[in-house]
């Protein structure tokens, strides 16, 4: 698939989990609608603490932090992600995606040295991620305190997210156990990640920025919306963005 957009995805996939293979099934949505091919590939977070890791990044067109927290190396989650903003790689990040997003921006952008989720590290200092406040009534058994599928998420206008929904209000599906700590909103918002999604009670559920070509991560998982010709449309402008760069690479290759 020598044309193919080639897509890392940082985490340890399983077969059986109930959302890690919507990642690769939602991939081929958006690359049937955009009338491309989708190469993706699963970077287990052990494999990012390479030496040789931007080397090993720059092979690929986008970036999809995984759910899947907590992963197997903390600091391989952090680094590729971290990549992906020095870099200013098409990034997507979904659910623990979304954590870790927030954890690197608190460490390497912000300079909270001890930032982390109460998940892997209740005794920090800094818990940018704590456990969900208000658990979803009527959730499947055993299911995380916010799982299935939530209305009345609001997206800023003038947002990305919002030129890619086209609305203001939309409805997405959880699973998870973790949030964003509100004491720590305005340090991502001065840093220049701002949330975008919100839930009812104003909940951050989504951040993007504005200066690189496509960073964006949700705590909600877009991947388990997406059908057959149907597909989400966060994953579709990411596809195209990474579709985007793949060829701004190629061009450059050429005249360098």
């Amino acid at each position: 698939m020598a044309d193919a957009v080639r897509i890392g995805i940082f985490g340890e996939f399983d077969p059986a989990s109930p959302t890690l293979p919507w990642v690769e099934k939602s991939l081929q949505h958006a690359a049937q609608q955009l009338k491309i091919s989708v190469e993706p590939k699963w970077l287990p977070t052990e494999s990012l603490l390479d030496r040789e890791l931007d080397k090993k990044l720059e092979a690929f067109d986008g970036l999809w932090a995984a759910p899947g927290s907590p992963y197997k190396s903390f600091d391989g989650m952090l680094r590729g992600i971290e990549f992906a903003r020095r870099r200013d790689w098409p990034f997507l990040g979904t659910c623990g995606g979304f954590q870790y997003t927030l954890i690197e921006i608190a460490r390497n952008v912000v300079g909270m040295a001890d930032a982390n989720s109460a998940e892997n590290s209740p005794g920090s200092g800094q818990i940018v991620i704590t456990p969900v406040d208000c658990e979803v009534p009527n959730r499947a058994p055993g299911a995380p305190k916010l799982s299935g599928t939530v209305r009345g998420l609001r997206i800023r206008p003038g947002s990305y997210l919002s030129s890619f929904y086209g609305k203001d209000v939309v409805e997405e599906g959880f699973f998870c156990n973790f949030e964003v700590n509100a004491d720590f909103e305005w340090a991502f918002i001065e840093a220049g990640f701002p949330f975008v999604a919100r839930g009812e009670r104003h909940e951050p559920r989504a951040v993007e920025s504005q200066a690189h070509r496509f960073f964006i991560a949700t705590l909600f998982q877009p991947q388990l919306s997406s059908e057959p010709g149907k597909p989400h449309p966060i994953i579709v402008a990411f596809l195209k963005a990474a579709a985007e760069w793949k060829t701004q690479k190629g061009e450059d290759a050429v005249l360098a």
